[in-house]
């Protein structure tokens, strides 16, 4: 029987360790280890190479967001499926096309998660039953997905990133420092993304972060 290394990835401890005790449970899978910061998963996950990444969307530090494509460039090996609260069609989209195999809803039943990790160890999209089909249909199937806004698909990796970044509130000095940058490369990063997209003021760019989907105003973070 080939077994599953798995990491998770969630800032909250009941959460993290009740996922732990669940998947330990299971004869194909292996947890090996964890991390509750969103800043400490690449460095985990680096460490630990796991087949399959369990990663909360919302985190303190990096998000879930910004994490998936980090992981796929640094260890293209490793699968990742995403925990999550929001079922918007938006957030789905963003992760899917950041990278993830996987979205399960944290209301879902536990059997999502562990179906979803077999799923995407043997490289299939998996999709929690909660999600509407009409998602499923868009990034499971055979469709390329369609873009939400041309702009946006219009800019860099490097520049949605950090776009999203700063968005979320990150100023370029702590951009900077979470990708192992020099604040002039996130600055001339930042002013190339806000001059695609045609946004002049921080009030322009939020309500078009929230129209996409990258910050969710219902968010108690937010």
């Amino acid at each position: 029987m080939t077994t599953i290394n798995v990491l998770i990835a969630d800032d909250h401890a009941i959460v993290r360790e009740g996922a732990r005790q669940l998947l330990a449970a299971e004869a194909d899978m292996n947890v090996v280890g964890v991390a509750e910061h969103g800043d400490e998963v690449l460095t985990k996950a680096r460490s630990l190479r796991p087949d399959v990444l369990v990663l909360d969307i919302s985190m303190p530090g990096l998000s879930g967001l910004e994490l998936v494509p980090l992981i796929r460039r640094a260890l293209p090996a490793t699968q990742v499926i995403v925990l999550s609260i929001h079922q918007k069609e938006a957030f789905v989209q963003q992760v899917l096309s950041s990278g993830a195999k996987g979205y399960v809803l944290k209301t879902a039943p536990i059997e999502d998660l562990i179906s979803g990790i077999r799923a995407v160890f043997k490289d299939e999209y998996y999709l929690s039953a909660k999600v509407e089909a009409a998602v499923i249909g868009i990034y499971a199937g055979n469709s390329d997905p369609q873009p939400l806004t041309g702009s946006y698909d219009s800019l860099t990796e490097r520049e949605q990133l950090i776009f999203r970044m700063v968005v979320q509130g990150k100023s370029s000095k702590n951009i900077a420092e979470l990708l192992c940058l020099s604040p002039r490369t996130v600055e001339k990063h930042r002013a190339s993304a806000l001059q695609k997209l045609d946004l002049r003021s921080p009030l322009e760019r939020v309500k078009y972060a929230i129209k996409l989907g990258i910050i969710d105003p219902d968010d108690p973070d937010f």
